[in-house]
């Protein structure tokens, strides 16, 4: 393979991802700006990002189809298209059903880019580098959270509403010139791609997926661990600390850079914990879980706004649900044929938005509620409305924690049962793993043994 060229197509690949996930959590720094642009409710405001997640959510299975069929190049090409049509949309939008038709385009052109990234590395890579280069590929895209919540907000403040999403929508034309430019699907030479499977196929896939527990305990744990930190970049996080919490727009930026950076540097931790501790998977999942319960009840319990150092705490532990999250696509590969790990990823990646989707919008009907009621005492956003609304996060981690025992017993006992085999790449890690301790036993042994 073409070293140099392979890593040009990464880095056009990554800067398209890079650029739905800056237009993906754009709309959680914009919440204040567009309650008012809007005369919107919180319940109406949290609306958009439910919708946009459920359009992502629906999209993935359909997705992973489709680059099958089209190749990446197209699909990151049309999900660039769709994004910049969304923000030039919501740029001029002024009415809640203009805004919303802005946010689903964002959804559908975000939904069409990851997956998409993704497929092109093992056909550029070596399969040696092929792990280093996919932990490499979330950890960057990433970065795009970090630009919306420093230099966009900064010009949504600046400049205003129009020309900060107009700005957005010109990084998606930039994308599309050169994913169309530069991007190919796969290296000269390569075979061409095989025609896509029908419709009854791909439900016999997607229905054999879901029936196998290992894929239902990714959804789960993607669920649990995921959706806090969604709900808190991507809507009610910027308005819980500005408003409730009293902190200046400077400061926020801080907390929100510190979350992406913590999300990127606990990325590759996570990657070597699974590689070497297999069977431990649920465990890491159960402890994040525990974590983000603890982090969310100091804070809340709080009867004032809470210290400086214990919301850096917090936005520390929400980070590290996302990189945890991944979690559960190891999973899905672990326990799934490789023709059907496509789709059992699609499955799982489905778990923390839906969840994320379902506490954004209660999270707003209870603000709404609260307001309507004259507990807030006329500050929508306030301090004793958040605290009751974010008790929403406990009833989902909770839900989640229970499906988590149960789907793990349930993988427990088919690996455990007569005649049902251990999944081979599982099989694979476990033996390296009793290899590496053999080693060890062996080096341990003769340094031990006396010299002649």
């Amino acid at each position: 393979m073409n070293a140099p060229r392979a890593w040009l197509i990464w880095t056009i690949g990554v800067f398209a991802y890079l650029v739905a996930v800056t237009q993906r959590t754009s709309f959680g720094v914009a919440g204040l700006e567009a309650t008012e642009r809007f005369h919107a409710s919180a319940a109406a405001i949290s609306f958009f990002t439910v919708l946009q997640l459920l359009v992502y959510a629906g999209l993935q299975i359909p997705v992973g189809v489709l680059v099958d069929r089209f190749g990446s190049r197209a699909m990151v090409a049309g999900g660039a298209v769709l994004m910049a049509l969304g923000q030039l949309q919501l740029a001029h939008a002024d009415s809640i059903p203009g805004g919303v038709m802005g946010r689903v385009l964002v959804g559908a052109g975000d939904a069409m880019t990851f997956i998409s990234v993704i497929r092109l590395i093992p056909l550029w890579f070596a399969p040696a580098k092929v792990p280093i280069v996919t932990q490499l590929t979330g950890m960057s895209g990433q970065l795009g959270q970090l630009f919306s919540v420093v230099p966009f907000a900064l010009m949504l403040q600046s400049v205003g509403w129009t020309p900060a999403f107009l700005g957005l929508a010109a990084m998606s034309v930039v994308a599309l010139v050169l994913v169309l430019a530069v991007m190919r699907d796969a290296p000269p030479g390569h075979p061409p791609r095989e025609p896509g499977q029908g419709l009854r196929a791909t439900g016999i896939s997607l229905s054999r997926a879901w029936k196998q527990p290992g894929t239902r305990l990714g959804l789960w744990s993607h669920f649990t661990i995921q959706f806090s930190g969604n709900v808190f970049a991507m809507t009610w996080g910027y308005p819980f600390l500005i408003s409730a919490q009293g902190l200046d727009t400077a400061t926020v930026s801080g907390l929100m850079a510190l979350f992406v950076a913590t999300a990127i540097v606990a990325g590759p931790g996570f990657g070597r914990f699974v590689s070497r501790h297999p069977m431990r998977r649920s465990a890491m999942v159960l402890l994040i879980t525990l974590a983000t319960v603890l982090a969310w009840a100091a804070v809340l319990a709080l009867p004032d706004r809470a210290p400086l150092w214990l919301l850096a705490v917090l936005v520390v532990v929400l980070a590290i649900g996302g990189p945890g999250s991944m979690i559960g696509f190891d999973f899905a590969r672990t326990f799934n044929p490789s023709h059907r790990i496509g789709t059992a990823t699609g499955i799982v990646n489905v778990g923390g938005f839906i969840a994320a989707l379902v506490a954004i919008y209660l999270i707003g009907l209870i603000l709404d509620v609260l307001n309507a009621t004259g507990f807030s005492g006329g500050e929508l956003y306030g301090l004793a409305p958040f605290r009751i609304a974010f008790s929403v996060h406990f009833l989902l981690l909770g839900l989640g924690t229970v499906l988590i025992v149960v789907t793990r017993r349930k993988v427990r006992r088919q690996m455990a049962a007569q005649g049902v085999h251990v999944p081979p790449l599982l099989s694979t890690l476990l033996e390296q793993r009793r290899s590496r301790i053999e080693r060890r036993r062996i080096r341990s042994d003769k340094q031990d043994s006396p010299t002649a």
